[in-house]
């Protein structure tokens, strides 16, 4: 493996907190644990650990935060440009909670992270999505998150 094609550890660390932040968030939503309560646990226990055999890679910690902490204060935002963009007869309450927690997070980074590329964070929440569903999904992530990306970042 050359130089070049190695993956970059902060760009790994990024990722691992996107998709940390979205299962923080879910359960955030599921559980109604506090903030920081959430944080905490995620910060001694989850990002880095090992949970049941499963590893979970190491999280640039700051970023996690800010994701997580950035949704929940801004969630009314949020999902008022998320619920503009679906479907006639569509709400935010219809969507699987999962789905939900990854709009929310990518549509945050789009609004308040200029230090990310709109397409590295679109491809980002893409990516997670595939993580939990299949590629119909993950396009409709694409599709949502282009929009309020035209909106946010002309």
């Amino acid at each position: 493996m050359t130089q070049n094609s190695r993956p970059n550890p902060r760009s790994q660390a990024r990722s691992a907190a996107r998709l940390g932040a979205v299962q923080a968030l879910y359960q955030q939503h599921m559980e109604r644990t506090p903030i920081a309560r959430l944080l905490d646990e995620f910060h001694q226990h989850r990002l880095g650990q090992t949970v049941e055999d499963e590893h979970y890679a190491d999280a640039e910690i700051e970023f996690f935060d800010d994701l997580v902490g950035g949704v929940h204060a801004r969630q009314s935002e949020i999902d008022d440009l998320l619920t503009a963009r679906l479907a006639q007869g569509w709400t935010l309450a219809r969507l699987d909670k999962t789905m939900l927690q990854i709009l929310r997070c990518g549509t945050y980074e789009l609004l308040a992270r200029n230090d990310v590329p709109k397409a590295t964070a679109i491809s980002e929440y893409v990516d997670v999505a595939k993580a939990f569903f299949d590629n119909r999904e993950a396009k409709f992530v694409n599709g949502i998150l282009d929009a309020v990306a035209k909106e946010v970042r002309p």
